[in-house]
């Protein structure tokens, strides 16, 4: 793949949170906590019913990077995640990502990240830093 990646360049990846999505995340990760399992456990707690994990609404943001911007190949060096309102199930999230800078020769992409839900509510935000061989600033 021949990326040509400029700053200002934007990709999303939307998803509907499912039941599902929820419980096979907590099997995938061991994360059992009843806040996201336990609908009466839910109700007791400040969220009123079930949220889905953050790890999982910040899987939404590797998604858009690895398989829209930059896309294949392209390797999670760090990202940080600040979760601003919780995700309910089906919440339907949009991760947006936004590409800040980058490190011309080193391969190296910082990116911006937002998840919002179906309300336009920001959900989550951060700043990613990856990796892929073949970044490099577009010629003007």
């Amino acid at each position: 793949m021949n990326s040509t990646l400029v700053i200002g360049a934007r990709a999303t990846f939307t998803k509907t949170i499912s039941e599902r999505d929820v419980i096979t995340f907590a099997e995938i990760s061991g994360d059992q906590n009843p806040l996201h399992l336990n609908a009466a456990y839910a109700q007791t707690t400040r969220f009123g019913a079930r949220i889905a994990h953050g790890a999982l609404t910040a899987g939404l943001i590797s998604a858009a990077i690895g398989n829209e911007l930059p896309g294949i190949g392209t390797i999670n060096l760090s990202q940080f995640t600040k979760f601003v309102k919780p995700v309910y199930l089906d919440d339907t999230i949009t991760a947006t990502i936004e590409i800040t800078a980058i490190r011309a020769g080193k391969g190296i992409v910082t990116l911006k990240t937002t998840c919002a839900n179906q309300r336009g509510e920001l959900v989550a935000e951060g700043e990613a830093v990856v990796f892929h061989p073949d970044a490099k600033i577009k010629s003007q």
